[in-house]
């Protein structure tokens, strides 16, 4: 029997697909990957509806601001000290017990709200909380994945991991935008917070079932002083790590405020009011922009070894494209334009997250992926009150688009430097030896 004609094309799409999700094979993973998908969808949705109640509470961009500020405010003052947590304790177990932190924390501030005794500064002092969980969850969450899938797949679940973060992001603000439609008070939204916390017993059992023998662990590295200096100084000696966390300082401080932003673009911009219809407004922008990023942690994912160059592309475009939805004339031109920025930020931060990552030495791997968070968490207690104040005196579009800038930016530098490296290494190197160890 003669081959059917679209043989070779479904073929290809099948071993794309086994491609793409190939670190679903592993157990352990696999049991994350469906943990993980149920809870950062609540954590969406808890972020969704925590900057909808700071905005009915205040009608304040600087609120929002701070709000984001407080939340990420510890990630940046002792965020090194979640590295050494991560490479010194056994990740599996650090794990449970920040979920569990996370469970209590959604807790409290679905409680308040349904009492209807929320004010401003406890929700303040909450996403206090959880940024100081978060300072020891991030970095053992991402080095987490190399235990569970070797070192042969660790792009291929980076980009995964993205592909749970964005996938979510779909459907987080979804579900949130339908709760805050349907809460006819500020005391209704306190069913976002409680889904959210109900959602962190899927980590938790994902975690429980996992066969701990299975995993591929790195040796713990032993209490000793100075750990936290030995860090920076792998992560600066390496420009494979120096770059794309200097980019990340710049962009995630400036350009990665879209939770500011948006309420405010739904709000202000394009007048959504602050009411049930705003709210529908607000979590389409924020939806939309998360089908986008979905597709660029697919994109990702489906590279066998990402290059520098290609992570230089996809920041000038993440750029421009940033720069078109601050120029938009109108809303629905806004949501044309946040999916292919969607998808250009997840694969500016999923390429530089997997390289930084490949370029680690193992026994650093938590540190230095602390410094990540730093960078890129941390920055937003600098970026997202700067990014409030600039909405509130110029707009959202000037914040917006000093974000786009900054990006551009960003990319001209590493772009600059990434050439210059190159052409050392030509100068320092017999020819086609750089080729295979740097820039790609």
């Amino acid at each position: 029997m003669s081959t059917p004609p679209r043989s070779g094309p479904v073929a290809r799409v099948g071993a794309a697909l086994r491609r793409t999700f190939r670190s679903l094979r592993v157990r352990n993973y696999r049991l994350w990957f469906i943990g993980q998908t149920i809870s950062v969808s609540g954590m969406w949705m808890q972020a969704t509806g925590q900057d909808w109640l700071v905005l009915r509470l205040t009608h304040s961009p600087v609120a929002l601001g701070i709000t984001a500020a407080l939340q990420f405010l510890p990630v940046l003052v002792l965020g090194a000290y979640g590295g050494v947590i991560a490479d010194r304790f056994d990740k599996r177990r650090v794990l449970v017990v920040t979920q569990i932190l996370f469970l209590l924390q959604a807790l409290a501030l679905g409680a308040v709200v349904a009492m209807g005794a929320v004010q401003l500064w406890m929700i303040w002092a909450l996403a206090l909380a959880l940024g100081l969980v978060n300072v020891f969850d991030n970095p053992t969450r991402q080095s987490f994945a190399i235990e569970m899938v070797g070192a042969d797949d660790l792009a291929n679940a980076v980009g995964l991991n993205s592909v749970i973060v964005n996938g979510s992001r779909v459907v987080g603000p979804a579900i949130a935008a339908v709760l805050m439609v349907s809460a006819h008070t500020v005391t209704g939204l306190a069913w976002v917070f409680f889904v959210n916390a109900a959602t962190f017993a899927a980590v938790l059992v994902a975690l429980f079932l996992m066969h701990p023998a299975e995993l591929h662990r790195a040796a713990r590295v032993p209490p000793a002083r100075g750990q936290v200096r030995e860090g920076l100084r792998h992560a600066w000696g390496r420009w494979e790590l120096r770059i794309p966390l200097l980019m990340m300082a710049v962009i995630g401080a400036l350009a990665f405020n879209f939770t500011v932003l948006l309420p405010l673009y739904s709000s202000d911009v394009f007048h959504r009011g602050t009411g049930s219809s705003g709210a529908g407004g607000f979590g389409l922008l924020l939806t939309t922009m998360g089908v986008g990023a979905l597709a660029g942690s697919l994109g990702v994912a489906s590279r066998r070894r990402p290059r520098f160059r290609l992570l230089m592309l996809v920041t000038f475009a993440f750029g421009a494209l940033s720069l078109g939805v601050a120029l938009a004339p109108t809303f629905g031109a806004a949501v044309v334009l946040l999916a292919p920025t969607g998808a250009a930020g997840v694969a500016f931060i999923a390429l530089a997250n997997t390289l930084i990552q490949l370029h680690s030495d193992a026994q650093m791997r938590g540190r230095v992926m602390a410094l990540w968070a730093i960078v890129f968490l941390g920055s937003t207690p600098i970026g997202a009150p700067l990014a409030g104040l600039v909405a509130a005196h110029l707009g959202a579009r000037a914040a917006l688009g000093m974000g786009a800038v900054a990006t551009l930016l960003a990319a001209a530098y590493g772009t600059a430097a990434l050439r210059r490296i190159r052409a050392e290494e030509r100068r320092r190197e017999p020819a086609g030896a750089c080729e295979s160890h740097a820039a790609g």
